[in-house]
């Protein structure tokens, strides 16, 4: 194939190794429904065919549940002989991977058929093509993500349960909630250093960091993109170099939504808004408090699709513990200017700025389907010009939602929800939210049928 159907091409390949003689090898990474990076390290003489003829990869790997195990009811196993497609490099995330030794770097790969045509499985897929129908109505999706993590140490504590990092400085052990804490951050000092040299390696715009609302619970804001599919990529690859350094560092990155039950969750907030064909920002007001009917039209559309995409904001079993009243993570489908209590918080600042505070999604998801959905709700909302119903002041954890708008309260109610959306299956594509929805379901039996420990504790010697 003389043409490389992702638009990256060979000089890119070739003026790479020329700066970086000293690379030996490349992760070539898909990102699969989960979220999680799959794919081949691949030698440094091979690099440059990779960019030529792309590389196979088996379609099934878009197909495995968490544990990495075939779900046939995709389609992509033995229904196509589990045969091979063509994976290309993404444009711009050929990169350096900081401290590896021997010296690493890292590609984000996509996944097309043997013609060149996007093979509709890809999550980066899905949120492409919604980025597509932004601009061919004049709007170009602009956003950030925000990243809330824990560092964990490998060892459990004597109940076998999970416990903070100490501090990688001196050792120091804390289990108390260090909320905006600069001094507690500075324990972490040589592994946020070595983090945000990994992200200046890679150009991602890692920002602000701060210690969050739980004992070794961090976050990690990045810049606002114009281009909310790199912003995509750009908490894709946070999440890989933040896993990596603290790694290195003797301590473990953890981005499950709810690792300790007494403390509040980790969430994955996407910041959007929409800039129309001179750059200008469509969601911004002439003066403060004079609504602009287009982000109210946009929160209208977010809001009446929330409780069916709610699968793609919280997709696994664990997701679901987040969701406590007053624990920061929203439990309606509300709105509100400047209030964390909300699932869509209009952040307070200049009115020619403004835009939405996605909240909904836990730092467990996909981030290129919840960017997708978020999309796609926001362009149902222009386009019916819907009303997000009035905004939510004081706590909004005692609001009510309407009954046609109230969120499922589990796994299961968001997996029978989201199978049955027609929304949902058009803002992800139909290949996708087939292959999404079973992969889910396919998940879901498999932890109704395990007996854990809990089991054991509660019945073993009282039943």
């Amino acid at each position: 194939m003389s043409f490389c159907p992702s638009g990256s091409t060979p000089d890119e390949a070739d003026a790479f190794l020329a700066a970086h003689p000293e690379i030996e090898a490349f992760d070539i990474v898909l990102t699969d429904a989960n979220g999680v990076g799959r794919g081949k390290i691949i030698r440094r003489h091979e690099l440059k065919s990779l960019y030529e003829s792309g590389r196979h990869l088996p379609i099934s790997i878009l197909g495995l549940d968490i544990t990495g195990e075939d779900v046939h009811e995709t389609g992509l196993i033995w229904d196509s002989g589990d045969g091979d497609l063509r994976a290309w490099p993404i444009p711009g995330t050929l990169k350096p991977l900081h401290g590896t030794n021997p010296p690493r770097g890292q590609v984000l790969m996509s996944m097309h058929h043997l013609d060149g045509a996007p093979m509709t499985s890809d999550p980066r897929h899905a949120l492409r093509r919604q980025v597509e129908a932004m601009n061919a109505k004049g709007l170009n999706p602009a956003g950030a993500f925000e990243l809330e993590f824990f560092l964990l140490a490998n060892e459990r504590d004597a109940e076998g349960r999970v416990q903070p990092a100490r501090a990688v400085l001196d050792g120091r052990a804390s289990g108390k909630t260090e909320v905006y804490s600069v001094d507690h951050l500075h324990g972490m000092e040589p592994l946020f250093s070595d983090i945000y040299a990994a992200a200046k390696a890679q150009g991602i715009p890692a920002e602000t960091v701060i210690s969050e609302y739980a004992p070794g619970q961090y976050e990690l804001t990045l810049h606002y993109r114009k281009d909310v599919l790199r912003a995509a990529d750009d908490l894709v690859m946070l999440k890989r170099l933040v896993r990596a350094q603290a790694r290195r560092h003797g301590v473990a990155a953890c981005f499950m939504a709810k690792p300790i039950e007494r403390y509040a969750g980790s969430g994955m907030h996407l910041h959007v808004s929409l800039q129309d064909g001179k750059g200008g920002n469509v969601f911004s007001e002439e003066k403060e408090g004079a609504w602009n009917p287009a982000l109210l039209h946009a929160l209208g559309g977010l809001a009446e699709t929330m409780a069916e995409s709610m699968l793609v904001f919280a997709p696994h079993a664990n997701s679901w513990r987040r969701f406590v009243s007053q624990s920061y993570a929203p439990v309606a489908p509300t709105w509100g200017v400047n209030n964390r209590s909300v699932a869509l918080r209009v952040p307070a600042g200049d009115v020619r700025s403004r835009r939405i505070e996605h909240r909904p999604s836990g730092v467990d998801a996909n981030p290129y389907l919840v960017a997708a959905t978020v999309l796609a709700g926001i362009s149902k909302g222009l386009d019916e010009e819907l009303d997000p119903g009035p905004e939510t002041t004081g706590n909004g954890y005692e609001a009510v939602a309407t009954s046609e708008r109230a969120m499922p309260g589990h796994w299961l109610a968001a997996i029978d929800a989201a199978e049955g959306s027609a929304f949902l299956k058009a803002a992800l594509g139909e290949d996708m939210h087939r292959t999404f929805c079973a992969i889910k379901r396919a998940e879901y039996l498999r932890v109704a049928r395990t007996i854990g420990e809990l089991d054991y504790q509660l019945y073993l010697h009282e039943v």
